[in-house]
């Protein structure tokens, strides 16, 4: 009945303070409970706490850091559109034109004023300015 009361104790905190280490010392008493309802002896139990605790935090820890550090980061807004594909609607030239950016029509310029594209052309966004998509 300890453990499961100290496996509740665990999980409180954890849920208010978000620190994964609480549950996996919350997985550990846990284990200790299934070793007492079991028939193992108090040595038995903590042994088994001790063991499982120590286990989830030092596999998890190192995994769950490296993913962290992994994660690529989410463009959103404006920064989410460089880099893509467009089609070219109206004429894109150095003055203006429309082009289509993943169902959106944008205004549109040619990054080198010389430059023209004609429509059904297939160009890069390069930049935003203000509204306008800079394009190659």
């Amino acid at each position: 009945m300890w453990w499961l009361i100290a496996t509740v104790g665990l999980c409180i905190p954890l849920v208010l303070t978000a620190m994964p280490e609480l549950g996996m010392l919350a997985v550990g008493a846990g284990a200790g409970s299934l070793v007492a309802a079991l028939g193992g002896g108090i040595v038995a139990q903590v042994v088994v706490f001790a063991v499982v605790s120590t286990a989830l935090i030092l596999v998890i820890q190192p995994v769950a850091r490296r993913m962290r550090a992994e994660r690529p980061e989410l463009a959103s807004g404006v920064d989410a559109i460089k880099g893509r594909q467009a089609i070219v609607l109206e004429r894109v030239d150095g003055s203006g034109g429309r082009v289509k950016i993943g169902g959106e029509v944008w205004s549109a310029r040619a990054l080198e004023a010389e430059t023209a594209y004609e429509p059904g052309h297939r160009v890069d966004v390069v930049e935003i300015d203000g509204a306008t998509a800079v394009v190659m």
